[in-house]
This record gives structure tokens, sequence and C-alpha cells, in this order.
């Protein structure tokens, strides 16, 4: 069995480099428990010290363990209308990911997904300025949500602005929020590593063993995350998601 040294050796990561998957590691475990907005930076720290499409093959697992955390912590509180409505276009777009994955520049991507959250977060702040209370319910939205977040997922693992937006959009308090996200990227992670072992085969033995090191800092991230969660109120954690997410997105742009 690989020791961390060993291991860490074997990537043949500088100090650095290793901080950076710590930090990483430590972020997601926040973003599962509920502090959203910190996608982009995790993929982004695991695309400089990995290859892009590598990461993403290193973050599948470490997500699902962070996904069930999340799930355990937050299920009472999953809204399985909203999820059932994303699920099935995010599935399709899982697959039109996989099928993506090897046509088109990961770069090009990014910078395309960035200018729609960015769009999709104006509408919404728009939306919010006018003090609407409607809904949403028009099948294309959930439906177009769904399917950016699935491809968005396959392909850089940056699903969750598109979903975030979504639940914004459907007005979720706090819990039930972080709880439907919860169960709908444990489906979906779980959904995906066929293909990062199969297909795209993203993830080795010695990746498994990287995850496996990294699991407690994923578990003090999720600790200080359901901390941080519980401090905040209704109304301050939706102006938070909002600002995160559009900070993401412009990072994203830029970088």
């Amino acid at each position: 069995m690989f020791s961390a040294i060993s291991l860490f050796n074997s990537y043949d990561l500088s100090v650095s480099e290793i901080v950076f998957v710590l930090l990483a590691s430590f972020l997601l475990g926040m973003g599962k428990a509920g502090i959203k907005g910190l996608g982009v930076i995790i993929v982004l720290l695991m695309a400089i010290v990995f290859e892009s499409k590598a990461s993403t093959g290193i973050l599948i697992p470490m997500m699902v363990f962070a996904d069930i955390l999340a799930v355990f912590y937050y299920h009472q509180h999953a809204q399985w209308r909203f999820l059932i409505k994303l699920l099935p276009m995010m599935v399709i777009g899982v697959l039109i990911g996989v099928w993506l994955g090897n046509r088109i520049s990961p770069e090009f991507f990014k910078k395309l997904m960035a200018v729609f959250i960015l769009l999709a977060v104006v509408i919404m702040f728009f939306l919010d300025a006018m003090k609407t209370r409607k809904i949403p319910n028009n099948p294309l939205f959930a439906g177009s949500m769904g399917l950016f977040s699935g491809i968005t997922s396959m392909i850089g693992n940056l699903a969750g602005s598109f979903a975030d937006i979504y639940f914004l959009a459907m007005r979720l308090p706090k819990n039930e929020f972080i709880g439907t996200a919860a169960w709908l990227f444990l489906i979906i992670n779980v959904f995906k590593l066929p293909f990062h072992i199969f297909s795209w085969q993203t993830v080795s033995e010695r990746s498994l063993f990287l995850n496996l090191i990294l699991v407690p800092v994923i578990g003090l991230g999720f600790l200080l995350g359901v901390f941080i969660v519980k401090k905040l109120s209704n109304n301050l954690y939706r102006k938070f998601i909002f600002v995160a997410t559009g900070i993401g997105a412009i990072f994203l742009l830029f970088n």
C-alpha cells in the first residue's frame, strides 16, 4: 500500500502543489456542507496540479464521499419534487458531456459556461430586485438548467452553479436547498463514476489511494462548513450564493 509521502512523490508534486490539493479537498468539504460557490476554485486548484481531464477523475470519488456526508446530515430536508425535475435532463447532459469531453477544448468550454452562468445570475438578480415572488414553473427552465448541469458536471465538475441558480429560482430555504442538492449530486456523481473508470480512464488504483488519503481533510472542511451554514439566515444565505456564484463565473471567465 502507498504511504502518503510515496503517493505524493509518485505524482511528482511540489510542496505548493500538495498545498493546493489539500486546500481543494478542504474547500470541497465546505462546499458540500452548504458553502456554495466554491466549485470553480476547487476545479481550478486541481487543474493547476493535474491535467484538466485527469483532475476530474481524481475529484469524482472525493465528491461522492462528500456527497454521502451531505446526504447523511441533510437528507431529511430534501425536496424530491424539485430534484426529479432536474434529474432526467441532467443524466442526458452527462451523456452529452462524455461525448463532448474528447472533442472540444476544456478551456473554450469553461469560458462558454462562465458566460452562461453570469447571464443566469444577472437574470436572477434582476428578478430579485423586482421583488417578484413568482416561481418559474416552465419545464423548459428546469430542463435547460438540468441539461447544462449534466454537461458541466461531466466535463468540468462545474454543475453546482446551474443547479444553484435553479434552486434559488425555486426559492428553497437554506436547509432544503442543501438537502436537495446533496441527493441530486450523490445520484449524478455515482452515475458519472463508471464513465470516468471505463470510458475516460481517469480513475485508477493510484488516484483512489490519493482520494483515501484526502478523506480526513474533506471531513474537516465539511464540519467547518456545517458550522458556518448554521450561522447564516435564509436571506443572507441566498445573497451569499448569488455573490459567490457570480464571482466564481467571473473567475472562470478570466482564468
